[in-house]
């Protein structure tokens, strides 16, 4: 069975609350915005109306955050951000995507991805940008395989690590 990204559900909550921790081992945050003690009610219904909303907080913009599955077990996640503020236009870019450990190496991370970009351009989003850790070499490679153009490597500064950006057209 392929993985399919589906939005996020109340009963996911110990599985997804689980891989937040695990990816926070990694400076990763698998449930944007989430924070422990949150009611998952109401943070899954939040994600919810991010999706639709138009009417954002100034720190938001209109995404969806998606859980990848393969046989009902969340694997990974993706963010599909449908417009982009100024700190994301610089640094996140449209689509955040993360593989839990140990699924990793198994050929995931492109079909998330590119599962990602048919969301993506389905909100109107035709150039996508995609960025990663300049030291994260096979999120790298699969941005690349998935069509992405390097724009620029960002040198690291006070406040961030270098990281890549990359276009997909």
């Amino acid at each position: 069975m392929r993985v399919r990204l589906r939005p996020l559900r109340l009963e996911d909550e110990d599985a997804a609350t689980s891989a937040h921790q695990e990816m926070l081992e990694e400076d990763f945050e698998f449930l944007i915005g989430w924070q422990p003690g949150t009611d998952w009610s109401e943070y899954v219904t939040s994600r919810r109306e991010l999706a639709r909303s138009t009417t954002v907080t100034p720190d938001q913009v209109p995404s969806t955050l998606l859980m990848a599955v393969l046989d009902d077990e969340i694997i990974g996640r993706a963010s599909v951000r449908f417009c982009l503020n100024e700190w994301l236009a610089w640094h996140a870019g449209h689509i955040g995507y993360g593989v839990l450990r140990e699924h990793r190496h198994q050929g995931y991370a492109p079909e998330i991805l590119q599962q990602a970009l048919v969301v993506a351009r389905a909100h109107g989003v035709d150039r996508v940008l995609v960025t990663c850790r300049d030291d994260n070499i096979p999120s790298a490679k699969v941005i690349e395989v998935c069509g992405g153009v390097l724009e620029q490597v960002v040198p690291a500064s006070a406040e961030d690590v270098a990281f890549r950006r990359y276009w997909i057209g």
